[in-house]
């Protein structure tokens, strides 16, 4: 008995459970890949409503002190 690949048209199912047997790393490779849009979905709302705050951004410059600069002497600075 020669038995067909099942096409998933036919019977999304049972191609399924199929490629879950036979092809298991090319199924949850697309299973893992269709929870990234449901996970961009879900994950921050839930946690910000968990209470989660962001940290604040790095500054990217140094800060400049408040004030006037001291002025030098010595060494001709």
């Amino acid at each position: 008995m020669v038995t067909l690949k099942p096409r998933f048209w036919d019977g999304p199912i049972r191609y399924l459970r199929w490629a879950c047997r036979e092809r298991p790393a090319y199924y949850w490779a697309v299973v893992i890949g269709g929870l990234g849009p449901v996970t961009l979905a879900t994950v921050p709302p839930a946690m910000k409503a968990a209470g989660y705050k962001r940290a604040p951004p790095i500054p990217m410059t140094y800060p400049i002190p408040p004030g006037p600069r001291k002025q030098l002497t010595g060494y001709d600075d």
